[in-house]
């Protein structure tokens, strides 16, 4: 029996190489950076100032508190050397804010701080004050030539307003991986309302979209199965010679019953299908069918959560499963065996930063409707008993990079 470990770095040496794209900034958005980009400005660009008010020197500074001449405004994206060729001299500088400082600038006094506490042009009286407050510095964000963002780093709102402040307009990203959702079983219909007595609706199939999507993956087909093994395999030949995907990932249909199409369809295609040692998810196969790989999740409908968040999210981002250390908040006895056990919970952090863990629902693999407000799954070693407080490892779901 394998551990989650090596089943993931199984999966990955079936992966292809993973390909690069280079896209305009705007249509980057949740991609993710396939290089490393250094910074070829200074940020702040200049030295600039963080409030409205008056701009001194270190010779005005240590004249304060007194009434000074006012000199010409310095509006925001205004060059200070056409308004003070020399530097500031005897006036003080009238500045707003993001504007960029006079030559000889050490200090900015807020202008509701002076009298009048609003803008003047002929005199104002200026309290004593510190030199370097309200002076934002050239490079104190980052330095030209220093690391920006790393390679592996999400593209989220903050990353794209970081580079485009860098006035960079084309990144080079990992390719989002493309995978061919695969559901069904003869028991499963189409959830449109008319279901048999014996029949289940397909919930795996929704579910794994969304779960795509939350990681960055595409999903450029879905196939829906019966027990017809050979009309299967010709729906997934077909879907593969049309889309070429990174990957199929198929749900159910890979135990020991006597039709499980997954396991037969792909039983001569390099295939291994065994147990690893977790609950739920402890079914699991791998196969490779046209050159592509074929990650075969069980079919119950938490097992295929739990297996998608370990082994297929992080796997095809080439990313860390991404787990992190949380504080139990109720007493956990793990199993008698040798597996771990991945609760639904929910995490929360407290006021000194320290995550916290509440399993909810069951767990059973069946139990979808109480898993409905997880937040993260909770990992419980086997063999161990957690007392409230004990530290488990969480390994958040929504956004899964």
């Amino acid at each position: 029996m394998l551990t989650p470990q090596e089943h993931a770095e199984a999966i990955l040496r079936r992966l292809p190489p993973r390909a690069t794209v280079t896209l305009p900034l705007l249509d980057a958005a949740n991609y993710t950076l396939a290089t490393n980009l250094t910074a070829p400005f200074d940020s702040p660009r200049f030295d600039n100032s963080q409030m409205d008010g008056y701009a001194l020197s270190s010779a005005q500074q240590q004249r304060t508190p007194g009434v000074f001449t006012v000199g010409p405004t310095v509006a925001a994206g205004a060059d200070p050397d056409e308004l003070y060729p020399e530097g500031l001299g005897d006036s003080v500088a009238p500045i707003m804010t993001g504007a960029k400082l006079p030559r000889g600038t050490t200090t900015i006094v807020p202008v509701e701080e002076c009298q009048p506490d609003t803008f003047t042009d002929d005199e104002v009286h200026i309290p004593s004050v510190p030199q370097q407050q309200y002076v934002r510095k050239a490079g104190s964000d980052s330095a030209a030539g220093s690391l920006l963002l790393q390679a592996g780093t999400r593209l989220d709102a903050l990353a794209i307003a970081a580079l485009a402040s860098q006035s960079i307009t084309t990144v080079t990203v990992w390719q989002r991986p493309r995978v061919i959702i695969c559901t069904g079983g003869a028991e499963i219909s189409h959830g449109d309302g008319n279901e048999g007595v014996a029949s289940i609706p397909d919930a795996n199939g929704p579910m794994l979209h969304q779960l795509c999507r939350s990681a960055g993956i595409e999903a450029v087909d879905h196939i829906r199965t019966d027990d017809n093994v050979e009309r299967f395999v010709e729906d997934v030949a077909r879907g593969v010679d049309k889309h070429q995907p990174d990957a199929v990932i198929t749900s159910g249909g890979i135990s020991h019953g006597r039709y499980e199409v997954v396991r037969l369809a792909f039983a001569e295609h390099d295939a291994w299908f065994g147990h690893v040692a977790q609950q739920p998810g402890g079914p699991q196969g791998l196969a490779t069918f046209r050159g592509t790989p074929v990650i075969c999740l069980p079919g119950n409908p938490i097992s295929t959560l739990v297996s998608f968040r370990l082994f297929v999210a992080p796997t095809l981002n080439r990313c860390d499963v991404g787990a992190y250390t949380a504080r139990l908040t109720h007493a956990v006895t793990g199993l008698p065996d040798l597996r771990d056990q991945f609760l639904r919970g929910t995490y929360a952090v407290d006021a000194e930063g320290v995550l916290h863990a509440t399993p909810i629902g069951g767990a059973g693999s069946h139990l979808l409707q109480q898993a409905v407000g997880a937040t993260c799954l909770i990992r419980i070693t086997a063999r161990t008993h957690y007392h409230p407080g004990a530290a488990v490892q969480i390994y958040p779901l929504g956004e899964l990079l």
